[in-house]
């Protein structure tokens, strides 16, 4: 739609200039992000790319814009659950996509598009949960964030920063942490020092409960049956008490979502200058 055309100019459309060299599709493969909308109001949103773990791809990036845009004109939902295909969560970005950018505005580019994506997502009207299995690394652990609830498999882990391979929270996530959490554990949480198994992310407050299954059929199903819950009122009374309740927060965290401190941050890192 016009949207993503208009927001594609805005963070430069270098993303699709086939004058680097490439075109968009050998560019920046695979994977998808699947939305089904149930009778009851329930939305689940699949990160669909198996074989990278639910990396993140451009075309998926991309992707997940155009679902928020179909949830926000969802006028009988109320809920959504996002989750990754194949029992296991999101890797953050795939980091092929991610090289062939090339320079350091280019990535930059992607930050911005994602952390006004994640903004929306942020702001939807309806109660969302992200459903952790396996594992959330780098920009899927920022994913969980979004949200407003997390719940997790009794095996899985979160993980905001990946030494090893440098990644560093760019999808503005972390200001969100500090809200869930506290500073003082999103410090430890940050510094890579406290690995967040499903227990110490309950202890902490980061997930509201840990799931009785691992397997990803009656997990999905706990997780509905624990989002059902909250959603038993019609769509409008939900839109009203999230309005009202969150409404201001959710502005607030808007505007330092993706600040300037944020990505300035993500500019000194040089993340991309490979």
């Amino acid at each position: 739609g016009p949207t993503l055309t208009k927001l594609l100019n805005q963070v430069g459309l270098s993303l699709y200039n086939t004058s680097h060299g490439f075109h968009e599709e050998e560019q920046f493969p695979g994977g998808s992000i699947d939305l089904q909308k149930k009778d009851n109001g329930i939305g689940i949103l699949t990160l669909n790319n198996p074989s990278k773990k639910n990396a993140f791809s451009g075309v998926m990036m991309l992707q997940l814009l155009e679902k928020v845009i179909e949830l926000e004109n969802w006028t009988e939902g109320k809920g959504v659950i996002v989750r990754g295909a194949k029992n296991t969560f999101c890797s953050g970005s795939d980091l092929n996509a991610v090289k062939g950018l090339g320079t350091s505005e280019d990535g930059l580019a992607l930050c911005m598009f994602m952390q006004n994506t994640l903004t929306r997502f942020l702001r939807l009207p309806l109660i969302s949960v992200a459903l952790v299995q396996g594992r959330a690394l780098g920009g899927g652990a920022e994913l969980t964030t979004a949200c407003d609830f997390r719940l997790m498999t009794p095996e899985s882990e979160i993980r905001f920063v990946h030494k090893e391979m440098g990644i560093i929270p760019s999808w503005g996530g972390t200001t969100r942490l500090v809200e869930i959490i506290g500073s003082r554990q999103a410090l430890k949480v940050l510094s890579g020092a406290l690995k967040l198994d499903s227990r110490k992310a309950l202890n902490i407050g980061m997930v509201e409960d840990v799931l009785q299954s691992s397997d990803e059929t009656k997990s999905l199903e706990e997780a509905q049956e624990w989002l059902q819950q909250l959603v038993q009122g019609p769509p409008e009374v939900i839109r009203l008490y999230l309005e009202e309740a969150l409404q201001n927060e959710r502005d607030l965290l808007g505007a330092l979502w993706g600040g300037p401190i944020n990505l300035e941050a993500v500019a000194k890192k040089g993340k991309f200058n490979k």
